[in-house]
């Protein structure tokens, strides 16, 4: 590990436009640092994913994630590619090794309606979505990947709920409840869960009402994962920060990217109590890969994701700055219309947002 302001970041690209919002990331990280001072961050670029796979046979290679180890924080572009799966036709996905191996467990999904961009939702409360959805990475349906017996009649996955994974993300969502609370948010944790069907849910509540004994200045309450899915659109404002299991947060964090316009807005981090890795919600794109259309948005916003998360290891003032300096540019940029996305229907590719950013970053 670094020491003092200068940081190691591995960095992986990936696949398709996970390269291109990578390169734009790493623009603004270097005009950001130049603006702020006293931050020296230093990339290394590793192969891994799909294509990484169809070159060599290794989506992530044992060399790769002893790198990954030594490194402070990694940055991840996008990985997977429709044409080039696995033997059992499933997606080279080896982020999810990553998380598994570095006990990645809080999925950390921000979603926040940005200014100046055309809401999704007629209701004018919905520039007030500002919500984090947090999901347990370290087992649930996914893990269990992989583990049940297939035949030529039946297949069958496991859902493992256990007390001491649900614990520790139960604690890290009343942490970050906590934070947002000393910000002026509502200080609120919602279990997201199906506790009135399967019993591993029913045990992930009762383990999450114990832990919130625990953090009394802040509230708990639960919801059902198909209520949530339907207050999420009928009322998304009214949330603060949500828990759930790994295949619900997953599903519950597309649609939450929806609401503030998809999912090139929506950044993310899957952190652990040693490492984390940040990386922008979408996938590789193969539809757009290549042509300038990529949104880089949601790059920039996990980059101050991954600078808030190295200051408080590091307890590194600049990084905060550095954070906060590149969200207030990426609002100015869209609350001052200087660029709109496709998906908006604008026309500002990814290196009109990157330029505007930059442009912004001295403003």
């Amino acid at each position: 590990m670094a020491r003092g302001t200068k940081f190691e970041i591995a960095l992986l690209p990936g696949d398709g436009i996970g390269v291109e919002v990578t390169e734009a990331a790493l623009e603004v990280l270097k005009a950001l640092c130049g603006r702020v001072g006293g931050i020296d961050l230093a990339f290394t670029r590793y192969a891994a994913g799909a294509r990484a796979y169809q070159q060599t046979g290794t989506a992530l290679s044992a060399e790769t994630l002893r790198a990954l180890e030594r490194a402070d924080a990694m940055l991840l572009g996008a990985m997977g590619w429709p044409d080039i799966r696995y033997p059992d036709g499933t997606e080279i996905s080896p982020q999810l090794d990553i998380r598994e191996h570095f006990e990645l467990y809080a999925g950390v999904r921000p979603i926040r309606a940005l200014p100046g961009l055309p809401p999704r939702l007629a209701d004018s409360r919905a520039a007030e979505i500002d919500f984090v959805l947090v999901r347990e990475q370290t087992e649930g349906l996914f893990f269990e990947r992989g583990k049940g017996p297939v035949t030529e009649n039946e297949a069958r996955d496991a859902l493992v709920i256990t007390r001491e994974r649900s614990e520790r993300v139960f604690d890290f969502a009343f942490r970050l409840a906590g934070h947002r609370k000393a910000g002026g948010r509502p200080g609120r944790v919602t279990c997201v869960d199906k506790a009135n069907v399967l019993a591993s849910m029913a045990f992930f509540r009762k383990v999450f009402e114990e832990r919130a004994k625990r953090f009394p200045e802040i509230r708990a309450d639960s919801a059902y994962v198909d209520a949530t899915a339907l207050n999420l659109v009928l009322r998304p404002w009214s949330f603060d920060v949500m828990v759930t299991e790994n295949m619900f947060g997953d599903i519950l964090s597309d649609l939450a990217a929806g609401l503030i316009g998809g999912m090139g807005m929506a950044p993310s981090g899957d952190i652990g109590d040693e490492h984390a890795l940040f990386q922008p919600a979408h996938g590789s794109a193969p539809d757009i890969t290549g042509q300038g259309k990529a949104n880089p948005t949601a790059a920039f916003l996990s980059c101050a994701m991954m600078l808030d998360w190295l200051g408080e290891r590091r307890k590194a003032a600049p990084c905060h700055d550095a954070a906060r300096m590149l969200e207030r540019a990426v609002e100015r940029c869209f609350a001052e219309r200087r660029v709109l996305p496709p998906e908006f229907g604008g026309s500002s590719g990814t290196a009109d947002i990157t330029r505007a950013v930059i442009d912004a970053l001295g403003s």
